[in-house]
């Protein structure tokens, strides 16, 4: 830190200056002041605009216009004040002075005019530590708008110099974390809105509209009444938010939107968190609508001398607002009709109200002024009789006392007051003279200003820990007045206790007749089955249904009630009954379908293993190897037995049972499809390939079909020992009375999808190997059977998998379902084809001639031996153990692995094992 301060020092940095070159003080922002002992710095925008700030390009000085009547009078109340003090002698032997800077309602201004007034020899030395810094200033009073005493408290924190304003009430300067120099005599907007909300709840308002500025004030100030307006069920219909910087087209552009908005809408109250200027121009549009409504108005316009008087104002319908402490002095008023400068001092914002005021410039109001002019506000102060005056300087007459309200000023007399009072505490002042040191650091007065409680006009004041005052709102009515408006005091808003008081009786309504009060509702009556809902932060209520789980017995209750234990209920409900279990039943017509085709599937394999036992010697049944296919009717009862375990109420037994016997049971009979799928292929593998020898020595049927069974039981094993099936405890869906009681096939599904995923893969290898040989005619194999089968299968679990994954809590009958269907796909496409060929279908002569040939060659006499013309293409059949084949010279080789390979036109002699042949077997 020792080193920046040096380096700091030592940089062209080391002075700021105040003003851009040698500015003419005179011309500049800051054109009142008077010597004094103690200087105090006032901000106040006497101006409430600045000239052609669209165009700024360079840092050159800002240009002010539109003289702002109201922040004059409230300027002149603090200089007023200040020349009080020193008369009254209240801190002997000390002179209060002045210096007063034109903010012009804008930040960059203010900071500018911050600047000049904290100079010393014009510039601002940069320094590590600000503890000794003694500016000339030691106090600065304002600003006027909450978004420029933000911009000003973050920079006076940088030098801990005071500030204290009348009139920014925006929440977030009570944050001293942030703005450890910010106080003020007014209350916090979080007091004005809690305000808000009670009167709005006090004369049955629960539908309003709000439009806000989008500065610091507004946007704190809505976010604010937001919360209050929830807490007393108030609702908002609409909110719209308004920039505050527009040039004038846009400006009226959006003027136009937000009136709109507000015609459109159903709700009859409107909040305005807006300045006096963009409510008088939206006033302007209402009035030009004939657009009438109640609105409430923020402490910005509350009292609003200007849009009180404004032409048409009894158009736009009742107006209520809070205004802040208020009190008429006289002594003011004398000085506001006899408007003098301070002896010794200067003010050049007196000598341009006079000028507006008294001078003459009848070319002003011509249909085309001089660029010089006044604008046509500015114009209105124009005296009537200016043309007489020869010197307007001399010139005084009442026309600031009554034309704007110069009770607004005691907030900013107290601001001067509580200075005083702490620089009394500060200066050690007794009744004759004061012994502390005048130039001290600004960050002793804020000390001892925090602790300052003083007393004015019998009444205390202090500061919270917050900075801010905490006395009360006045609620005021804006009474007609012939055509205008004046105003009237009808309650107030007690902020320590958050009360609120009302005189309804002591005026009456635009709207309404008498004292009625102003309708802005949006309710309907609720019936029973639904309750009371508030909308968005607090608002009338909609009726809504009574979600699952309560209940509503009754008309237009605020809450639907919580179900009493063991009961439950659903959407919209009335009452709250015992929820139902729900599994499959016995007696329902689904398990009763379920067992029904379970059975028949059982019956149909019994009478299919029947068909294939008596006909076990036909080529059908020889081609369909009887064997396999009975250990695969044996796999498919099982399947089908499982599905008797999906049926009533599941225990943990079942859970488990049903999934093993259908791994189990389905996984043999897909194993068996699969060996005769392969066994296919490798009569389509062409001869003497060391991969087709290979194969050939792997073809072991028994073996297969154990190993893959085997596969399946360990995956089966050790789902069952780290993810076993259970029963599902979670609970039902909200809205069903019921509680589906299910199997859970394990936390994760992992063994019950590897389960599946096993199945499945042996299904497509199989369906693989069968579509590979699928030209080996069909005499010899069954690969239409094989593709048809498989691919039902793989067809019906793969629609499977989504309808379980979507709809869990009906996954026991969906399963089911798939395990019927594809059983029975088994059945109806591997089974019933050679069932046909057995029963039902013709002799025909290539069947009679095949059928004759196999007889010739399982003849046992070598005599009645005859030569087979195969006819067909190169191909590979495996042999029976119990075969053998008499090999003619003109034919191939056999193949090592108990094959034989055989071409077109060759004569192939089949003969049962007979010792004095030459004969191969394997």
């Amino acid at each position: 830190m020792q080193t920046y301060c040096f380096l700091s020092a030592l940089i062209t940095l080391s002075s700021i200056p105040a003003c851009v070159g040698e500015c003419d003080f005179a011309h500049s922002m800051c054109r009142a002041q008077a010597a004094g002992d103690v200087v105090i710095g006032i901000l106040m925008p006497c101006h409430n605009k600045v000239a052609a700030l669209h165009k700024r390009i360079t840092p050159a000085s800002y240009h002010c216009s539109n003289f702002h009547l109201s922040s004059f009078m409230r300027s002149l109340a603090v200089i007023h004040e200040i020349d009080e003090i020193n008369a009254s002698g209240f801190l002997p032997g000390v002179r209060l002075g002045y210096m007063m800077c034109d903010t012009c309602s804008f930040a960059s201004t203010a900071l500018q005019n911050v600047e000049y007034m904290l100079a010393v020899n014009k510039s601002l030395n940069v320094d590590c530590d600000y503890s000794d810094f003694r500016p000339r200033v030691k106090i600065i009073l304002g600003a006027l708008l909450s978004e420029v005493s933000v911009a000003v408290a973050r920079l006076l924190s940088v030098y801990m110099i005071p500030q204290l304003s009348s009139t920014s009430s925006a929440q977030d300067l009570s944050n001293k974390l942030r703005y450890p120099v910010f106080l003020r005599t007014i209350p916090s907007d979080r007091h004005q809105t809690k305000a808000v909300g009670k009167m709005m709840h006090r004369f049955g308002w629960n539908w309003v509209g709000v439009v806000y500025g989008d500065g610091e004030y507004g946007s704190a100030a809505f976010q604010s009444f937001l919360k209050d307006a929830e807490e007393n069920s108030v609702c908002l219909d609409y909110k719209e938010i308004f920039p505050e910087h527009l040039d004038d087209s846009k400006r009226l552009q959006r003027i136009k939107q937000v009136a709109e908005r507000i015609r459109s809408s159903t709700a009859r109250v409107v909040l305005l968190i807006l300045n006096s200027q963009l409510v008088e121009a939206l006033f302007k549009e209402m009035i030009r609508t004939n657009t009438s409504r109640t609105w409430i108005a923020s402490d910005a316009w509350s009292r609003s001398r200007s849009l009180a008087q404004m032409e048409g104002i009894n158009k736009v319908g009742d107006i209520l607002g809070f205004t802040f402490a208020t009190g008429k002095n006289e002594s003011f008023d004398t000085f506001l009709t006899n408007l003098t400068v301070t002896p010794g001092g200067y003010n050049h914002f007196i000598e341009e109200y006079k000028n507006l005021r008294f001078n003459c410039s009848p070319e002003c109001f011509s249909d085309k002024p001089p660029s010089y002019c006044p604008s046509p506000d500015e114009l209105k102060m124009k005296a009537k009789n200016a043309c007489t005056f020869t010197d307007p300087q001399e010139q005084n007459d009442d026309y600031l006392v009554t034309a704007v309200d110069t009770s607004d000023a005691l907030l900013h007399r107290l601001a001067v007051w509580a200075t005083a009072n702490a620089l009394k505490k500060l200066l050690k002042c007794n009744g004759s003279s004061c012994l502390g040191e005048i130039n001290f650091p600004p960050w002793k007065l804020l000390e001892e200003l925090k602790k300052v409680r003083f007393e004015f006009e019998n009444s205390s004041f202090f500061f919270d820990k917050n900075g801010d005052f905490e006395h009360y709102y006045n609620l005021i009515i804006w009474e007609k007045d012939g055509d205008h408006r004046r105003f009237l005091e009808i309650g107030n808003y007690n902020v320590p206790n958050k009360t609120i008081e009302v005189d309804v009786k002591s005026f009456s309504w635009f709207s309404t007749a008498n004292t009625t009060i102003p309708k802005s509702r949006c309710s309907e009556r609720c019936a029973p089955g639904s309750a009371k809902k508030i909308l968005n932060a607090s608002c009338c209520h909609n009726c809504t249904l009574c979600v699952e789980g309560t209940y509503a017995d009754d008309w237009d209750l605020n809450s639907c009630q919580n179900c009493p234990n063991g009961t439950w209920s659903p959407k919209g409900a009335t009452q709250c009954q015992p929820r139902t279990e729900s599994f499959l039943r016995w007696k329902h017509a689904h398990p009763i379908i379920l067992m029904a085709a379970a059975a028949f599937g059982i019956l149909l394999l019994l009478v299919t293993f029947i068909i294939f036992l008596v006909n076990r010697n036909s080529p059908p049944m020889k081609r369909a190897e009887v064997r396999l296919s009975c250990l695969m009717m044996a796999g498919l009862s099982v399947s089908f037995a499982s599905v008797i375990c999906f049926i009533g109420k599941p225990n943990v037994h079942l859970c488990r049972a049903r999934q093993v016997m259908y791994a189990m049971g389905f996984t043999l009979c897909v194993s068996c499809v699969l060996v005769k799928a392969f066994r296919t292929f490798l009569a389509f593998l062409p001869f003497g390939q060391l991969t087709s020898r290979r194969l050939h020595k792997l073809y072991k049927p028994l073996v297969i079909v154990i190993v893959i069974t085997s596969i399946q039981g360990v995956i089966c094993l050790l789902w069952m020992i780290f993810d076993s099936p259970k029963i599902d405890d979670t609970p039902p869906s909200p809205q069903s009375m019921e509680i589906v009681i299910q199997c859970r096939e394990g936390k994760h599904f992992i063994g019950f999808a590897i389960m599946l995923g096993y199945i499945a893969l042996l299904a497509l290898v199989g369906f693989l190997l069968a579509f590979k040989g699928r030209k080996v005619p069909q005499e010899f194999s069954e690969t239409g059977n094989i593709i048809f089968s498989m691919l039902m299968y793989l067809f019906v679990w793969v629609c499977f998998i989504p309808v379980y994954i979507t709809n869990i809590e009906r996954g026991t009958p969906v399963q089911a379902s798939a395990i019927l269907v594809s059983s029975y796909g088994i059945i109806f496409c591997h089974f019933s084809p050679s069932c046909y060929q057995v029963l039902w279908k013709s002799n025909t002569e290539t069947m009679e001639r095949i059928l004759n040939k196999w007889r010739a060659i399982s003849s046992p006499n070598l005599d009645e031996v005859t030569e087979i013309d195969i006819g067909i293409p190169r191909m590979n059949i495996p042999l029976e153990k119990s075969d053998s084949f008499i090999i003619p010279s003109t034919s191939p080789k056999l193949c090592s692995s108990g094959t034989l390979s055989i071409s077109s036109n060759t004569t192939l002699i089949k003969k049962r094992k007979m010792a004095r042949k030459r004969s191969i077997s394997y």
